[in-house]
């Protein structure tokens, strides 16, 4: 860190002034302070009220700095003094005596910058810090320090003051202590599930580590569970049980109402991907990624409470069937009439078997990559799929014939899910989810997007559709939940349509004024490198826009001296506003200011988006600038570009060639006197420089030579500064 002083003083001064150029520095480099960490610093804060600053960068801790008082800085420089003259002492060596007076009237302007600023303590965190503020608290002898981390906590820390541990040695570390802490209401891991209650009222998120369950209506989480890595999760009927799938192949049971675990099963041997409660509510199916998917029913018996007699009615999950097959358990879903079962494995497929038999009904192949989740509508007529490859694919249950196959999101598609009912005759509507942060909104009856919902800053990881289909919910790797719901505004088709074209429209209208590598030419060509951006564009329009406005101009003023001349008392004519809102500017001006806002790394790129048809307007403007002398650089570098570029195009015309004949009189004159001014520059430099060169030699004769009369002379270097 880089500590500065500023001369305020002279800065008040300085506006008080209101013409006249003062050369003065008032910015002032006092010393560099070390830090501790490694990391690039983030941020500075300043306590509002104390001599105290924290400072952090992207690691796990903050540092706080204390800023002494003059009195104690006098202190340390006496410390300093007396330790010096004790080691010279030690040493055997005469110490210089240093009256104490002097050590009371010392100046401590002249003090290292690090006796002014010393480390005070380092506060460890629990995540990487992102964003620190102080609190202010009256009445204490303690500060408080506010830090946001990475993984979506807050924490309040407190540290004692020098104030309150004078009594202790200073070499000891002030001693801090985290007092409060908000962790609760949110996940610390990316979110990789979602469920909501039969009622639509709670809703259970799950992720590596951690179960929420959330009222839906106030936003605000009524339960906390650790539980493993957590894949899937889903209510159990009575919405008093929540179950979870784990990584590690366990099925968790948790009680919403007592907030406690009340059992683990080793269901699998590998990683469950999914679980889907039957519509009867008596049992649940979990697939996993050890070939298997294993069915559960619901049993109730009655546990005895230790230490009584009495019992307590408690649920516990019961393995009654297995189901077999080729390769890994991604997905399964019941229909809603309980009828089939589908199955979603990592060898691209989704098999149907039949839920009474388990045996095989049908065989949905064509997505390339895995199918990643899937989903049954509530007709049990419709399924739709979604896999890796980024295409949706929606299927007949009735002969596993696929009715549409789309291309779906830009990444990943990760999640769908249908309506659970038909009330407005949305039944065939399903929402997708993909890892490019989209989710949309589709109509499976017509194969078409209805609606783009953005919000979500990673990719979205979970999907949870209410009951009744009024909302939905959605869980991303940005660690957050979104709750969306549905309003009565009418939404049109063919304007969500324009918008999206729109978007994709700007998205690659840079890239496609790019040259294509793969092009085949004939001749080998060389130029620099350039690549079309919006700002590019932009700045092309707008140097379209000034040629013809000016252009416009031009003509209309050499109208007026046409008449002007015949007639002296012509009034003169109206220009364009624009010109006048600009202090009443020549039309070449207005040219020229437009070229000049243009970055010069963006000029070339923004010359390519002229036409053809513009060049002589332009050719127009330079011929100006270069009788004028108006930037003769910049007009050299445009004028040498477009010829560079439309080389054969105006080499062919007549018109060009005539006016290139202007352009090149005017800048020859130009550029000739630019040519002499500069020479007669570099002759009066080297002029100069050969004046310091002899003020830096001096003359030397010893006195015996010269008293001799030998008269020779020798010539030694000096120094000298030129200011």
């Amino acid at each position: 860190m880089k500590v500065w002083s500023i001369d305020t003083a002279g800065l008040y001064k300085l506006s008080k002034q209101v013409n006249g150029a003062v050369e003065a520095r008032y910015l002032q480099g006092r010393g560099i302070l070390h830090r501790q960490g490694k990391d690039r610093a983030l941020e500075i804060s300043f306590h509002p009220r104390l001599d105290y600053f924290s400072v952090h960068g992207s690691e796990k801790s903050v540092e706080i700095w204390r800023i002494r008082s003059e009195e104690e800085v006098k202190k340390s420089l006496a410390r300093k003094r007396r330790r010096r003259r004790e080691k010279m002492a030690a040493n055997e060596k005469s110490a210089p005596e240093i009256d104490d007076a002097d050590e009371k009237t010392e100046d401590i302007s002249t003090a290292d910058i690090t006796d002014f600023f010393v480390p005070y303590v380092i506060v460890r965190t629990g995540g990487k810090v992102r964003s620190t503020d102080w609190i202010r608290i009256k009445g204490t002898k303690s500060i408080q320090l506010l830090i946001g981390t990475t993984n979506n906590q807050l924490e309040v820390y407190t540290v004692a003051t020098k104030e309150k541990n004078k009594k202790s040695k200073s070499e000891e570390m002030p001693d801090y202590s985290r007092t409060l802490s908000v962790e609760m209401p949110g996940h610390r891991a990316d979110i990789r599930a979602l469920a909501l209650s039969s009622d639509d009222r709670m809703l259970a998120s799950a992720s590596n580590g951690g179960l929420k369950i959330w009222n839906v209506r106030t936003r605000t989480c009524i339960r906390s569970f650790e539980c493993g890595y957590a894949l899937c999760c889903a209510f159990l009927p009575g919405d008093k049980i929540v179950v979870v799938g784990t990584k590690s192949g366990e099925l968790e049971l948790f009680d919403v109402a007592s907030a406690a675990m009340l059992e683990t099963i080793k269901a699998h041997e590998s990683a469950i991907w999914s679980l889907h409660v039957h519509p009867d509510g008596r049992s649940v199916v979990s697939g996993s990624a050890d070939k298997s998917a294993k069915f559960w029913n619901f049993e109730v018996f009655q546990e005895e409470i230790p230490g009584t007699k009495r019992t307590t009615p408690k649920l516990r999950l019961v393995h009654t069937r297995t189901l077999k097959v080729s390769d890994d358990i991604l997905s399964l879903k019941f229909s809603p009439d309980a009828r089939l079962l589908a199955v979603a494995l990592l060898d691209n497929t989704v098999k149907v078997f039949f839920v009474d038999s388990l045996k095989l009904f049908l065989n949905l192949y064509g997505h390339k990559l895995p199918v990643l989740s899937m989903d049954i509508s509530f007709d049990s007529k419709l399924i739709v799929t979604c896999s890796a490859d980024k295409n949706i694919r929606l299927w007949g249950l009735d002969f596993g014939d696929c009715h549409k196959a789309f291309f779906g999101h830009q990444d990943s598609i990760l999640q769908v899910a249908f309506i659970p009912h038909s009330q407005d005759g949305n039944g065939h509507h399903f929402f997708s989810s993909s890892k490019d942060k989209m989710i949309k909104y589709w109509d499976g009856d017509k194969f078409e997007q209805i609606q783009r919902l953005d919000g979500h800053h990673g990719e979205i990881w979970a999907l949870a559709v209410s009951r009744t289909g009024d909302f939905f919910v959605s869980a991303s790797h940005d660690k957050s939940i979104r709750v969306w719901e549905q309003t009565d505004e009418q939404i049109f088709l063919e304007e969500e349509k324009e918008k999206e074209l729109e978007e994709l429209y700007e998205s690659t209208l840079t890239t496609s004024l790019n040259p294509d590598k793969n092009e085949e030419d004939d001749e080998n060509e060389v130029g620099a490198a350039g690549k079309q951006t919006v700002e590019t564009l932009m700045a092309g329009e707008k140097i379209v826009e000034a040629l013809e406005i000016g252009t416009a101009d031009l003509e209309l003023m050499a109208e007026y001296e046409i008449a002007k001349a015949s007639n002296p008392n012509t009034a003169p004519p109206a220009r364009n506003l624009l010109f006048m809102a600009l202090g009443n500017i020549s039309a070449e001006r207005h040219v020229l200011n437009t070229f000049q806002k243009i970055k010069a790394a963006a000029l070339h790129d923004a010359l390519l988006v002229l036409p053809f048809s513009t060049l002589p307007m332009l050719f127009t403007f330079l011929n100006i600038f270069a009788t004028k002398e108006m930037n003769i650089p910049l007009t050299c570098r445009i004028l040498f570009f477009m010829l560079k570029t439309h080389h054969k195009q105006i080499v062919a015309s007549k018109t060009m060639r005539t006016m290139l004949d202007g352009i090149r009189e005017s800048l020859r004159k130009s550029l000739k006197r630019q040519k002499d001014e500069m020479g007669f520059n570099l002759a009066a430099l080297k002029i100069v420089g050969e004046r310091v060169k002899d003020l830096g030699t001096k003359d030397y004769v010893d006195e015996e030579t010269w008293e001799e009369g030998d008269g020779s002379s020798k010539k030694k270097r000096g120094f000298v500064q030129v200011s």
